[in-house]
């Protein structure tokens, strides 16, 4: 037990209602007001921001990326809690996870009821979060997600339900750890590949869109994409990462303009594979996508994220998506 960091930057957790329906507008104190702090923790508050998330930017998420390293320089801190939407917890959570190198935990938490609701989950949560943030076992671990008694790793962890407590889980993999009895009883350790270099403070942020694939579907939007600038594309293939000849066209031309193609699925479960041609993952690949393996949409898109905000260079931009994604191709960065 010791020194944790809340920092807080809105959500659910965070909401009050606003006459029409609710809103992020309490301050972190407020917040940790809500919950039980374990024995032997001190809490240090620091108010980041306060928006409902799925308003956040790639800024904010930057914002929230550089905050937690200037936290952690502290040596006297031992943890740190990010109370967050849960719209897109899973997106700032996997982007701090890869570019973490520190031993210390860093636990993303929320709630899926609003802050002053009588039978609200928030409460628990970060007792839970400041629990894990504080224990010894979960050092080395990496960025996790608390939810509902259950500790998960940032990567591969995303939002199965709308509104459910239990919100959150890897449906490729399973929890890090329980989080029950005032404990933290650790199941597994996760695969991590070495941290990413934090990305520039300064300079224009890169455009990076999510391009969905269905029947009928034809190459305007991910062309549209490219026009619009787009340095990045996350394409959300069906089964195991397919769609037709005609995008598999669209995604070589796009790389060919140095655009940083990745390859995810919209089916829950599994990683994407090259299987089928015709349009299928054999030929994604072969025009030049990446293979995201178990990421889903928003982490896809962040792992390229990551990699654009690192270089210029297209190739060293591909190496570098291919290390986020644990490749054994890529070499240490």
């Amino acid at each position: 037990m010791g020194q944790v960091v809340v920092i807080s930057t809105g959500g659910t957790i965070a909401s009050r209602w606003q006459g029409s329906g609710f809103a992020a507008d309490a301050r972190g104190g407020d917040v940790l007001a809500t919950a039980a702090v374990p024995d032997g923790v001190t809490v240090r508050v620091v108010d980041l921001m306060s928006v409902n998330s799925a308003r956040l930017t790639t800024r904010d998420q930057l914002a929230l990326l550089r905050a937690v390293h200037e936290v952690l320089a502290d040596p006297a801190v031992d943890g740190i809690v990010v109370t967050h939407g849960t719209d897109t917890l899973e997106e700032s959570a996997f982007l701090l996870d890869l570019h973490h190198d520190d031993p210390r935990p860093v636990v993303f938490t929320g709630a899926q009821r609003p802050l002053e609701a009588p039978d609200g989950d928030g409460p628990r949560n970060l007792r839970d979060a400041l629990l894990t943030a504080s224990a010894e076992a979960t050092r080395g671990l990496g960025v996790l997600v608390v939810f509902d008694g259950q500790a998960h790793a940032a990567r591969g962890t995303i939002k199965v339900r709308t509104l459910a407590a239990d919100a959150f889980a890897d449906p490729s993999g399973s929890p890090i750890a329980d989080v029950k009895d005032g404990r933290v009883l650790v199941r597994r350790r996760p695969e991590r590949p070495e941290p990413l270099p934090l990305p520039p403070a300064a300079g224009a942020l890169p455009r990076v869109d999510i391009v969905m694939h269905h029947c009928d579907a034809d190459p305007l939007l991910f062309d549209a994409a490219v026009e619009a600038g787009a340095q990045g594309i996350a394409l959300v293939a069906t089964g195991a990462g397919n769609a037709t000849p005609e995008v598999a066209a669209a995604v070589g031309a796009a790389v060919s303009r140095g655009v940083l193609v990745a390859l995810t699925t919209r089916v829950p479960e599994g990683p994407v594979a090259e299987i089928y041609t015709q349009g299928g993952a054999v030929d994604l690949a072969a025009a030049g996508a990446v293979l995201t393996g178990t990421l889903r949409a928003g982490q896809a898109r962040i792992a390229v994220l990551s990699a654009v905000l690192s270089s210029a260079d297209p190739a060293e931009r591909t190496r570098l998506l291919r290390h986020a994604l644990g490749s054994t191709e890529a070499a240490t960065v």
